[in-house]
């Protein structure tokens, strides 16, 4: 543990991931009772926004990595997972007895935590949280885009173009007229139900407690999903990657889609089966799949993913924006108000399920 004193009142944080000098004006602005500890020297740099892992060519010295990890056992809370590193958050967390919150700044954190292999008393006595809800607007657009690309026909047009193909004229899907399935109704999946539902599409989602949403027709638990599938034009995941959702999306699933449906992936590679995925796309089962996440990242260039004519790889930067660092800056400034003001803090980890 570190031995610098606490300050009463007030709440120490370690910057432990890259802070643009203007996101930190923003936190201490919202929230001044927090004395932020933070040496730029020590934090690499980043090659676009939200690269928090920074370029991994940068390294500390044995001297600049002595200074990093005294900031970080010195804290009471920590912006960010030191270096992306779940052996050097459990590095941390035992060295930092007087360590009370750590906020992940993917809006998967949970899987990080896990990660660290954390004991049950550890877990308890550190609070960590997600930035969960920050990414909802950019995911929920390309969910819709990629909806809109299989309504279309996108691989279709673009064969067609390749080739010089006017060929004959057909008719399209309209969206207006589409059953679409929404795998989670959290942060992301709500904002891709609204904008669904303002298309005029029919909207089904999922949800643990069963409750309404705006903008969904009806809402199923996970495991009646293969009961709705034979209803829906298009799927789109938002779900988190659990023990509870690990192949959720495999052949049994695909088996029951309606012919030709569309899949669209935001959530995370881990829940669909992608052999069976796969499977279905030569079939015709699904007839486009536009995938920002996969089981394995990068995906392998062995991948028969991406050479398929019915699928759009993206490398997992559907989630990216301009906006992005400052959303989070302002969700941590928030969450440090609440703990300060002994208040339950927002985008809390299960840690049980780590989600």
């Amino acid at each position: 543990m570190g031995t610098e004193e606490r300050a009463p009142g007030r709440l120490r944080v370690a910057v432990a991931a890259p802070l643009s000098e203007e996101n930190r004006a923003r936190i201490l602005a919202l929230e001044p009772r927090i004395d932020l500890v933070v040496d730029q020297a020590l934090l690499p740099p980043m090659r676009w926004p939200a690269d928090f892992a920074g370029d991994p060519s940068w390294h500390r010295t044995p001297a600049q990595q002595q200074a990093y990890d005294a900031a970080l056992d010195s804290a009471d809370a920590l912006y960010g997972i030191p270096d992306v590193d779940p052996a050097a958050l459990a590095r941390t967390v035992r060295a930092n007895r007087g360590l009370r919150w750590v906020h992940t700044m993917a809006a998967g954190g949970g899987s990080q935590v896990k990660a660290a292999r954390l004991t049950a008393d550890e877990l308890e006595r550190v609070l960590f949280t997600t930035s969960a809800g920050v990414h909802g607007q950019p995911l929920a657009e390309f969910a819709v885009f990629g909806v809109l690309a299989g309504a279309k026909g996108l691989p279709r047009l673009m064969r067609g173009q390749r080739d010089h193909e006017w060929g004959g004229r057909w008719t399209m899907g309209q969206v207006s007229e589409q059953t679409i399935l929404v795998l989670g109704l959290g942060g992301i999946g709500r904002v891709v139900a609204q904008k669904l539902h303002a298309l005029g599409a029919r909207v089904i989602g999922t949800s643990r407690r069963g409750t309404g949403v705006p903008g969904v027709h009806q809402v199923v638990p996970l495991d009646r999903i293969a009961e709705v599938a034979p209803t829906v034009d298009a799927v789109v995941n938002t779900l988190p990657g659990t023990a509870a959702t690990e192949h959720l999306l495999d052949k049994r699933f695909f088996d029951a889609l309606r012919p030709g449906a569309t899949l669209v992936n935001v959530g995370r590679g881990s829940v669909v089966d992608e052999a069976a995925l796969l499977e279905a796309l030569d079939s015709g089962r699904v007839g486009f799949a536009a995938l920002d996440v996969f089981e394995t990242e990068p995906l392998p260039s062995h991948s028969p993913l991406w050479n398929h004519d019915h699928v759009l790889v993206s490398p997992h930067t559907a989630a990216l924006s301009a906006a992005e660092d400052r959303l989070i800056a302002e969700l941590f400034a928030t969450n440090a108000t609440r703990l300060l003001d002994g208040e339950s803090l927002v985008n809390r980890v299960d840690t049980v399920e780590f989600y």
